[in-house]
């Protein structure tokens, strides 16, 4: 046989793709080796590496073979990136020359290989048999540290191998002849097969407790409302004062992740190179410096990559030292806060990636910290505070909901045993608040799982305002000159204060406390 088709996969933006690999020999001609389908550089130099792999496995190497070889990658239109294709191009030439027999049909191979046949991990495991499950292949052969990854993914048996040899023994049907003469034997070494991964929600004990921060209780309550509604938080004060380890410790209240969720985040994580060995099993806390580019912020570049506003999808994106991120960079994050996506556009192609994360920002009240302090005098220059307060415009803080104060702590408190509320009882309430809007929601026709994500529709038929809390916040309203926007997110707001307290109405109490949210900072 000159010829063989096989399966493979490549990522392409958050999503798998299934590749259909040809090979054909013809023998006779002059050798020529080459690969057609849009391949990329790293595809090209698949044919050195198949070749030292197939070498150095215990076949002949096709480049010392007087024949033309040509592997065709289809579609034909899709870009070919990355070494997914390796495994699958090496087995292709191997069924096309005679050297081994198998059915290649229901069976898709990923993985790279190194010049001794080792196979080497890949990114984007986890959507890549997610695809191949849908598509409705049966096995699947990749690389042993993808194996627990790609075990999440039921209805689908996977195959974790570390070399080339291993998946040949292991799919081979070629009779061997023994050296006395006797009957023929089949050669057959089977690969076990990787177990369903179990996914285990515990979460890493190194994040912290509230209750190891002394004092800030204002800032605690905003943060737990923050995590109740999944509103966006800023906290401004001077430096040392706990800003950080508020942010940090925050990403503990969260709910804990469901399996659908586990599969969305762990496959974003897995495109981005992110995982080693490990499932992304609680909500993500992603911390960028304030160096960071808008690409690798929001994502981007010439084959649309996703940014760190994805990476925190479904968790925390802490910003700190918020206004000293660059104006162009705080600025794009006017579609995500809005929306929960990120819409990419390049000459080259175009993407939508999900962002619905928590904003958690921290910035000082100017660039040395010290203004509005009675102990320490503030050494800026006007113009220096006016280029500060300039950095965030109204539409960006219009859509950060929370603005709470993280100020100087009593020395006194800074001793001693921490004696506020820990975590686990924060994290119930926000629980129970989370359940209570799930159940409110159920009318509606879209999937929404918090507060903050209702629209103008949704506000207007899931939260009935009596007349005197909408008289409250009309007026308030009003001397504010809140915008449309501000005056919506206030409502957003009432109502997970009301559902942390477990009322079926917003009342002018939950109003009041919302309006206190709004920035002071300008």
């Amino acid at each position: 046989m000159s010829f063989a088709k096989v399966y493979s996969a490549q990522v392409h933006l958050l999503l798998g793709t299934i590749v259909t690999i040809e090979v054909d020999i013809t023998k006779g001609t002059l050798h020529a080796f080459s690969v057609v389908g849009l391949p990329d550089k790293a595809v090209d130099e698949s044919r050195d590496r198949v070749s030292g792999a197939i070498k150095n496995s215990g076949f002949k190497s096709p480049k010392a073979k007087n024949q033309k070889i040509i592997v065709s990658l289809s579609p034909a239109d899709l870009k070919k990136e990355g070494p997914f294709f390796d495994l699958a191009i090496a087995i292709a030439y191997l069924k096309a020359s005679g050297d081994i027999k198998f059915n290649s049909e229901k069976r898709i191979f990923l993985g790279e290989l190194g010049l001794d046949g080792t196979l080497r991990s890949i990114r984007g495991a986890l959507p890549l048999v997610q695809e191949a499950q849908r598509k409705g292949f049966k096995e699947i052969y990749l690389p042993k540290e993808n194996a627990v990854e790609a075990a999440l993914i039921e209805g689908i048996t996977v195959f974790g191998a570390s070399s080339l040899k291993e998946v040949i023994e292991h799919i081979d049907e070629v009779p061997t002849k023994p050296k006395d003469g006797g009957e023929e034997k089949r050669v057959s070494k089977k690969i076990v097969f990787q177990p369903k991964t179990k996914i285990n929600y515990t979460r890493e004990a190194k994040i912290g407790d509230f209750s190891d921060i002394r004092g800030q209780e204002g800032a605690k309550r905003g943060l737990e409302i923050a995590a109740a509604g999944g509103h966006n938080i800023a906290m401004y004060g001077p430096p040392g004062t706990g800003k950080t380890m508020l942010a940090r410790v925050f990403s503990g209240l969260l709910p804990d992740l469901n399996t659908k969720e586990v599969l969305e985040i762990t496959g974003i994580h897995s495109v981005a190179g992110n995982l080693r060995g490990e499932l992304i099993c609680s909500p993500p806390f992603r911390a960028p410096h304030h160096t960071s580019s808008y690409v690798s912020l929001i994502g981007g570049g010439t084959f649309p990559k996703p940014g760190e506003v994805t990476l925190a999808h479904r968790g925390v994106l802490f910003l700190d030292e918020f206004p000293e991120f660059e104006k162009r960079v705080i600025e794009s994050l006017r579609q995500p806060l809005e929306d929960n996506i990120v819409s990419i556009s390049r000459a080259r192609g175009s993407a939508i990636f999900p962002s619905n994360f928590i904003l958690v920002a921290a910035m000082n009240p100017c660039p040395c910290g010290n203004a509005g302090s009675k102990a320490k005098a503030c050494i800026c220059k006007p113009s220096d505070l006016d280029r500060y307060k300039r950095k965030l415009s109204g539409p960006i803080m219009d859509r950060i909901d929370l603005w709470v104060s993280v100020g100087n702590v009593d020395y006194k408190k800074l001793g001693g045993e921490g004696t506020g509320e820990r975590s686990e009882k924060i994290k119930a309430r926000v629980i129970r608040a989370r359940e209570n809007q799930k159940n409110r929601f159920k009318k509606l026709g879209r999937e929404i799982s918090t507060n903050s994500e209702m629209n103008a529709k949704d506000l207007s038929t899931m939260v009935k305002l009596k007349t005197n809390v909408r008289n409250v916040l009309d007026d308030s309203a009003e001397r504010l000159a809140l915008s449309a926007r501000a005056y919506h997110r206030v409502i957003k707001i009432a109502r997970t204060i009301a559902d942390l307290e477990n009322s079926p109405e917003v009342e002018a109490n939950h109003v009041l406390e919302a309006i206190q949210y709004r920035p002071k900072v300008v």
